[in-house]
């Protein structure tokens, strides 16, 4: 038997989906938000897109700076996630909280998280205004990520475990 979804409740019959760690704004007061809503949407050129509400600092700093990277946190690191989801950057500094490492990006001003084990570098090439989150579309300028955990061109998560975000506090990984 099949039960009604409300319509608001959607996104969780999309899910899980990876959940990443964006860092935004200039390197020395840069900020984390935690996503989950993240598209790949050309390779030609390389663009991909995330939703972010425009409650959340971390929009205001990507709107004024026009860059952001994303980060792609291992299992070990569902505490930043959670952390960085659920605390706002504009009253405390995150990096402090989660104690994780802060690197420059290589061709963008703002902050990379070290211990992550993929980065992609972004400039912000559009904003689609939608409804209760917008979606940045940002053009990548730089990717790279652990020899280790990519192979035949693909993150191998028999090397390293992905958070995978079900919806809510909710969390799990692959096997």
């Amino acid at each position: 038997m099949k039960i009604d979804i409300d319509a608001t409740n959607m996104p969780f019959l999309l899910l899980p989906k990876p959940a990443l760690l964006i860092t935004c704004g200039p390197f020395e007061k840069s900020n984390i938000l935690s996503i989950a809503w993240s598209i790949p949407i050309s390779r030609n050129p390389p663009l991909v897109a995330v939703a972010i509400s425009p409650k959340r600092y971390s929009y205001h700093l990507i709107e004024e700076y026009k860059a952001f990277a994303i980060n792609v946190p291992t299992y070990d690191q569902l505490n930043a996630v959670k952390v960085c989801g659920s605390t706002s950057g504009k009253n405390v500094n995150k990096w402090e909280i989660i104690k994780l490492t802060k690197e420059k990006a290589r061709k963008i001003d703002t902050a990379i998280i070290k211990e992550c084990i993929a980065h992609i570098e972004c400039v912000l090439e559009r904003k689609v205004e939608l409804g209760d989150h917008d979606l940045f579309v940002g053009k990548v300028v730089e990717a790279y990520g652990e020899e280790k955990a990519y192979e035949l061109g693909i993150l191998n998560t028999s090397k390293f475990k992905p958070i995978l975000h079900l919806g809510r506090d909710n969390f799990t990984t692959a096997i």
